[in-house]
């Protein structure tokens, strides 16, 4: 660990001479690269520097303990040095945390799609209230939300809602939410009070670029239709829904949220990448996994991985057996304690696997 931090201490160091150069500083996007790849160290070389510094001041009182012969001063000395021993150990604690490799896409807005399951009606009416319980947590957060395509039914349920969110770091916080998300409840159709179990399934894109991800034109299908809305009336008389087919990997993109056709274009090509993007990552990351699997995953989307009990007021994440007793919040967005002990999880989880590859 601390031979990957002294190689950092001196790249921050060169990258610090770098940003000062008046050469590197008139090639803009060289000098944006650098800037930006100090800021990603700068708390790690902070810390590795209050580490230092700690284990150099004990060093030097183990030093001065034998020369000295005032009992009460070497006491003194030895409490200072077991002081400084235990900040030591916290700060290397904090060391191993911050040199966890970072997920890439932790920064990234994302594009989330929720789709009712087993359940019938009640499986749409679920669907509705997880979207509606993201669109509240986004609020909370005061990130952007921008609807992509929203398939109603006539009872206020949905079949299916896509749609994006931007802001700070958006997919670090929601990328744990993918999976099948299972509700136990009566439905209000339901005449004899029985409990019923329904699904929605969750997953949560990382938005990307043009960069990241390129489609040839000639492995795209575009098909215009007409717009329809809950129960199949149209919405409107010309043909503005886009469908696009990638046809490489058979996946199918519907926007019909806009009028404009070449604006619902937009938004679905946006979407398509990012599926394209999620498609490809999530092969390689179960190459990956064919030896180890974390404890907290972000890509099957057959994982059953919470389950919202009504009756009793508790939601269950089976992940990491965590239950909170405050349905009702949660369902109005109140979920970060939730999606806090899953990224606690996932990083002792990474550091569990860590310790066993020294």
């Amino acid at each position: 660990m601390f031979k990957k931090l002294d190689k950092m201490l001196e790249r921050y160091e060169k990258l610090n001479r770098l940003v000062g150069d008046p050469a590197v500083i008139a090639k803009m996007d060289e000098w944006k690269a650098y800037t930006k790849e100090l800021a990603d160290m700068q708390e790690t070389v902070e810390k590795y520097t209050e580490y230092k510094k700690a284990a150099a001041e004990s060093e030097t009182l183990k030093q001065s303990l034998p020369s000295e012969t005032d009992r009460e001063m070497k006491e003194l000395i030895e409490q200072e040095i077991a002081e400084l021993k235990e900040k030591t150990e916290k700060i290397s604690e904090e060391l191993r945390i911050l040199l966890l490799p970072k997920d890439p896409d932790d920064d990234k807005n994302v594009i989330m799609e929720i789709r009712a399951g087993a359940g019938g009606e009640e499986a749409s009416l679920f669907a509705y209230e997880l979207y509606k319980m993201y669109l509240k947590y986004a609020e909370r957060n005061r990130w952007k939300t921008e609807e992509i395509d929203v398939n109603e039914t006539e009872l206020g349920g949905i079949k299916e809602a896509v749609f994006s969110l931007s802001g700070k770091a958006v997919y670090s916080k929601l990328k744990f939410e993918s999976g099948v998300h299972r509700v136990q409840r009566v439905p209000e159709t339901e005449s004899q009070g029985r409990v019923h179990t329904s699904t929605a399934t969750v997953a949560v894109l990382p938005e990307v670029t043009d960069v990241e991800v390129t489609i040839d034109e000639k492995d795209l299908r575009i098909d215009t239709l007409r717009s329809s809305g809950a129960g199949g009336q149209h919405i409107n008389k010309t043909e503005s829904c886009i469908r696009l087919t990638h046809i490489p990997t058979g996946i199918v993109v519907l926007c019909q949220d806009e009028r404009s056709q070449t604006k619902n274009r937009e938004k679905a090509m946006k979407v398509l990448k990012s599926r394209l993007y999620d498609y490809y990552r999530s092969k390689a990351d179960k190459e990956y996994s064919e030896n180890r699997r974390s404890q907290v995953g972000t890509g099957d989307r057959s994982e059953r991985i919470r389950t919202y009990n009504f009756p009793q007021g508790r939601v269950t994440d089976h992940r990491i057996g965590q239950t909170l007793h405050s349905i009702d919040n949660f369902m109005e967005g109140d979920i970060d304690e939730m999606i806090d002990a899953l990224a606690i999880a996932d990083r002792e989880s990474k550091l569990a696997q860590g310790t066993d590859d020294e």
